[in-house]
């Protein structure tokens, strides 16, 4: 059981977020650096990009998005994959104590990813018929097929709706995921489809994960409808 220097503990999920971001100290993110890939310690480098998460997450109650984190220091994808090995989302948001899931507050339930979305059945949601979440990420990625993605890209009012540039991200990420079962990272992304990070952002405005991985019909954490909550050893 990881415990802090008061002796109380750390509360995490299946994929080690703390279940509840008040929770969060500086010794979090130090007792977890190296699960995050960060083998020599957190520099100050680390620390200013960390505290930015942290800050506007307890201002605004979002998680910054990787593009604004990075225009913010005008940091390039090379130089965050040099901080953060891991991810942004599965490196400095989680030393960062906070996840995007927990940034809706109206959907957050401590420890627990949003759960299934209730709609009026005669309701003209541009998702009627698929079953997600209230985040609207489907609840199961085996239900996906492309009118999911026209209609998430109609839901976030994406101008000039799927472009072939948009569908060969969404096709690399199914077919990256069905082939090794996770989500590949936002590096992996932009590296595997000579993209950079603006590119990204031009095509996918709503974010890395809340954008593209969304349209593909996945999510990062793991299986729904919830992770139950476990504790460190």
């Amino acid at each position: 059981m990881t415990r802090k220097p008061d002796g109380q503990e750390y509360r995490i999920d299946d994929n080690g977020f703390l279940i509840s971001p008040g929770d969060w100290d500086e010794g979090f993110a130090r007792t977890y650096a190296r699960s995050a890939g960060i083998k020599g310690g957190l520099t100050d480098e680390h620390w200013t990009v960390i505290r930015f998460i942290r800050d506007t997450f307890e201002e605004r109650g979002r998680v910054p998005l990787v593009y604004v984190t990075c225009m913010n220091f005008k940091m390039r994808l090379k130089d965050l994959k040099r901080l953060f090995p891991a991810g942004y989302h599965r490196g400095a948001c989680r030393l960062a104590g906070v996840a995007y899931w927990t940034a809706q507050s109206q959907h957050w339930v401590e420890g627990k990813p949003p759960v299934a979305a209730e709609r009026p059945p005669d309701g003209g949601h541009p998702l009627q018929g698929y079953r997600t979440d209230t985040l609207g990420f489907l609840l199961d990625p085996a239900d996906w097929d492309r009118g999911f993605a026209e209609a998430t890209a109609a839901a976030l009012e994406m101008p000039g709706g799927l472009t072939a540039d948009h569908w060969r991200i969404i096709d690399y990420l199914r077919a990256a995921h069905a082939r090794d079962g996770v989500v590949p990272t936002l590096y992996a992304t932009c590296e595997d489809n000579g993209l950079e990070l603006s590119d990204l952002q031009r095509l996918f405005p709503d974010g890395y994960h809340r954008g593209a991985v969304r349209l593909a019909g996945l999510r990062f954490w793991r299986a729904m409808p919830q992770p139950s909550a476990r504790k460190q050893r």
